[in-house]
């Protein structure tokens, strides 16, 4: 497959300057004025909407990665918030009149059937939830929502005369001194706290602003308008809150003994909150890499190894400096993946310390990067952006198939056993947190007027459900009711969070393949994410070789093939 920075348009002029709505105004008023006669004349204008797709959301996603890598920059500030402003509310406007033109032309039912299933399946639903009145709310939501980085990307504490970064604090949780280990944590959580008014604040605000989106698209509430805005049609709410349930049967008792076992080998009569990360091994936190530079060199071979085009992938994104993986103050927190899918290559974004949570967060990105390699050849842009359901598929199942090459990153055999064990009893720890930022989520916008201690009372309730209680929060219960300030999907990206917990099992049931045929498993995967969204999401798991579910008997099942993996990592 080529992996060249390879951007050829035919509608748009090459130097367009896509930041200027009176620049790319033209382009939109050809489509929507555009008379077509026959079903060659339709394809040329999907295409071409397609291409004009592709440039504009490059051009805005470089905007939004340029404010993630220096939340200081106030030029980059200033230039996204130009672009929601005074060119997002018109290119909205002007998609909804665009897909009404794609709807209501005869000829559509003159296309492929297959290849634009998904396709007009997508117009339609748009066409569906769309109300003008939201382009306004929209434009202030977009700016909103970014306030939540401004605040956590200035968040800093200063150890032993040092300012580091939360996350490079957060480091200093793996040590063996415990006293150490209390201190920082203490400190981290007096700096979270110190905003945890604005950051409720700002969630308040945010939620009034969806709530109003949803009741002028027709919707009860939120929950439901983002359900159909995410395209779930192959799930539901209450299927959701089923999985949970089989969560708290299944995985939460399995979790408990994990707890017990860290209380017991750590010789501690109660748990506390800072003891969660050290190795109960007493051994020095695992360190895979010396810097950025090694995690990226050994990244690469890491992936050559699995397959060499996803060696080149890296390579490639090296080589175009589209890796941004250094922890530093004034960056904004977290890590991404970001599809650009007019020229193909993506954007890796990162906060690495030099954790071995930083090596599996390299391959799960990179398993996401892989992923837009793989679907460059797909023809429409909008076919090319996957649901979460199948995106988060690729990078999980990447982390999983790189345990077979971490040899790379650890030489000595018995910190290479511990990372793969941390490695599979984490593959537990996301589906009670998923339950939990999920299930504040439904409560939140099905209650939109609740209160700030509301919510805090919520979440608590939630936690001591999905917990064992084992771990001793007195004398800390108030920060433990802000805990979830740390979730920025809860800010930025609402209801983006189950598809974790649904894409783990899938991961989970490609690993077991790749156990048992490390070919057939690869050319499943492979082919899985070269179908974009050309498919469905069950028909994407098919092609996988694996079975969209997520019933109790199925997460028994997958649970337990997990546990006999562990099982033979034990001494």
């Amino acid at each position: 497959m080529n992996l060249q920075l390879d951007i050829q348009r035919q509608f748009l002029p090459e130097d367009l300057d896509m930041s200027s709505w009176e620049a790319i105004k033209p382009f939109y008023d050809d489509l929507l004025n555009r008379e077509i006669v026959n079903v060659d004349e339709f394809e040329k204008w999907i295409s071409d909407r397609s291409e004009l797709t592709a440039a504009e959301t490059e051009a805005h996603r470089w905007l939004y990665i340029k404010t993630s890598v220096d939340t200081t920059d106030e030029d980059a500030e200033q230039k996204m918030k130009y672009y929601y402003e005074n060119v997002n509310p018109h290119i909205a406007h002007y998609e909804n009149e665009l897909n009404v033109k794609f709807a209501s032309n005869p000829l559509k039912d003159q296309l492929d059937k297959e290849k634009y299933f998904i396709y007009k399946r997508n117009i339609k639903n748009q066409i569906e939830i769309f109300s003008e009145d939201n382009i306004p709310i929209g434009k202030k939501l977009s700016m909103k929502k970014n306030e939540y980085e401004s605040i956590t990307g200035k968040m800093s504490v200063v150890i032993d005369g040092k300012e580091l970064t939360l996350q490079q604090a957060s480091v200093l949780l793996k040590r063996q001194d415990r006293e150490l280990r209390e201190k920082i944590w203490l400190t981290i959580w007096k700096r979270r706290s110190e905003d945890a008014d604005a950051l409720d604040d700002l969630l308040s605000e945010l939620i009034d602003l969806r709530h109003q989106i949803a009741k002028n698209s027709g919707f009860d509430n939120f929950r439901d308008y983002k359900f159909r805005e995410k395209e779930r049609f192959d799930y539901s709410k209450e299927e959701c809150f089923q999985f949970y349930r089989s969560i708290k049967e299944v995985i939460c008792p399995i979790i408990n003994e994990f707890t017990l076992e860290r209380r017991d080998k750590l010789d501690l009569h109660q748990l506390r909150p800072w003891d969660l990360d050290v190795d109960i091994s007493g051994e020095p936190p695992l360190k895979p890499f010396e810097n950025v530079n090694d995690l990226i060199d050994t990244s690469i071979e890491c992936f050559n190894r699995i397959d060499p085009y996803f060696g080149d992938c890296i390579k490639k994104m090296k080589s175009l400096k589209r890796l941004d993986l250094e922890s530093r103050i004034g960056k904004a927190p977290g890590g991404y993946n970001m599809p650009l899918p007019e020229s193909n290559i993506p954007f890796i974004f990162m906060n690495a310390a030099g954790t071995h949570r930083d090596l599996v967060t390299m391959m799960h990105e990179g398993g996401h990067a892989v992923h837009a390699f793989m679907t460059k050849p797909i023809e429409l842009t909008e076919c090319k952006h996957t649901p979460s359901e199948v995106a988060e598929v690729a990078s999980m199942a990447m982390e999983l198939f790189s345990m077979d090459h971490w040899d790379l990153f650890y030489k000595d055999e018995k910190d290479l056993k511990r990372a793969k064990k941390e490695q599979l009893k984490g593959l537990f720890s996301i589906f009670p947190g998923v339950a939990m930022v999920d299930g504040i989520q439904h409560w939140m916008y099905e209650n939109p007027q609740h209160s700030k201690e509301d919510r805090r009372d919520k979440w608590v309730a939630l936690n001591r459900n999905f917990t064992s209680g084992i771990v001793d929060y007195s004398e800390f219960e108030h920060i433990r009711e802000i805990s979830w300030h740390r979730v920025l999907h809860i800010f930025k990206v609402p209801f983006y969070f189950v598809e974790y917990a649904i894409a783990q099992l899938a991961a989970i049931a490609l690993w077991k393949q790749y156990k048992e045929d490390k070919n057939t498993a690869l050319t499943n995967y492979k082919n899985a994410l070269a179908l974009g969204y050309t498919k469905t999401i069950p028909e994407i798991y098919k092609t996988a070789g694996i079975k969209f579910d997520f019933s109790e008997a199925y997460v028994k099942e997958l649970a337990e093939f997990v546990m006999s993996e562990i099982d033979k990592l034990e001494d």
